[in-house]
């Protein structure tokens, strides 16, 4: 069964089961990433800046608390489609200060620093608390990383997938339903150990390698591709292939010339629907491997391995867990002794 749909599962199984998690107590405080939020009752409505906040308040069942979105990377995923178009898109990318707080938010939920932040684009969680609406930063994004050097960020430790279930566990806390946050970290890790078994099933991948390649602000110049330490890192760590990339910079612009000298037995490029920027279509990143003089001649080129996952697998979301599943078993079906 895909995870989508076992997400689903786990929605409608939280509405049964709720009776048997104990309930919040309010007030209630929660240490996030550096700030101290307090919560006097559950926010009946919430902004979300960042499709991996806005999917998992839909997973657990929470899109009637949602008022407002933005930041996206990739349509919705399908079974949340019908309750998505009732919500307003603020932005599609970086909403403005004003457009967040027109919508009267008791919470903000924020997957990215660099959104609201010390150098936020849309603005600081200082001038959030000062209008009394707390900021729910993601830890996958704060914790054991500074956004502060590189462009998005330099992780001072390797991703740590606790950080993600932490964030669904207090989400679930703050607004009170536990239950549907245990059902879906649990879903989640069944998910994490199916794709384990599966790269336990691979030939010997301990001499392979990879490189995921998110966007290119130009075909022209050097692409944004995934630094050592960060979620795409452990997706490969995971199944046991290693990144070609050593920087430990979130997602670093490294040369097609020193990519091409690495040659990784596998590329991995993400499919998204924004349109930022030209690489942002997969398709035109397709063309521009197959036909560049440079990179025609890698052998994950030649030989046809190229993945495609949604830009949203490569993030520290639900659909990271799809994301390593169809990884592993693309993986699995490549024939290595070419």
């Amino acid at each position: 069964m895909r995870l989508s749909r076992l997400v689903t599962l786990v929605t409608a199984l939280g509405f049964s089961t709720l009776a048997h998690a104990a309930p919040t107590h309010y007030p209630l405080t929660v240490e996030n990433c550096g700030s101290t939020l307090t919560f006097a009752q559950a926010p009946s409505r919430a902004v979300t800046i960042g499709q991996a906040g806005t999917e998992m308040l839909y997973a657990m069942g929470l899109s009637d608390k949602v008022v407002g979105t933005s930041l996206w990377f990739n349509n919705v995923l399908a079974q949340y489609q019908a309750v998505n178009a009732r919500i307003e898109r603020l932005a599609d990318n970086e909403p403005s200060f004003e457009a967040v707080i027109s919508k009267r938010p008791q919470l903000v939920a924020v997957e990215l620093e660099w959104m609201v932040g010390p150098q936020g684009a849309v603005g600081t969680r200082e001038q959030f608390h000062e209008m009394n609406i707390p900021t729910y930063l993601m830890p996958s994004d704060c914790e054991a990383k500074d956004n502060l050097v590189g462009a998005d960020g330099t992780r001072l430790e390797a991703f740590r997938v606790d950080s993600l279930y932490k964030s669904i566990s207090q989400l679930a806390q703050i607004f009170d339903v536990q239950e549907r946050g245990r059902l879906l970290t649990a879903t989640l890790k069944a998910s994490l150990e199916k794709s384990v078994a599966t790269a336990a099933q691979n030939k010997d991948l301990r001499h392979t390698s990879a490189l995921f390649w998110f966007s290119s602000a130009s075909l022209d110049i050097d692409p944004y591709v995934a630094g050592h330490k960060g979620i795409p890192d452990f997706m490969l760590n995971t199944l046991g292939v290693r990144n070609v990339v050593e920087s430990d910079e979130e997602w670093p612009t490294v040369g097609w010339e020193t990519i091409a000298k690495a040659n990784p037995t596998f590329l991995v490029i993400a499919k998204m629907d924004r349109r930022r920027f030209p690489a942002d279509d997969h398709l035109k990143k397709l063309e521009f491997l197959r036909t560049d003089p440079v990179t025609r001649n890698m052998d994950a080129v030649k030989h046809n391995r190229i993945i495609i996952l949604d830009a949203m697998a490569m993030q520290a979301s639900v659909r990271m867990f799809e994301g390593l599943e169809t990884l592993a078993t693309a993986i699995h079906g490549y024939d290595l002794g070419q």
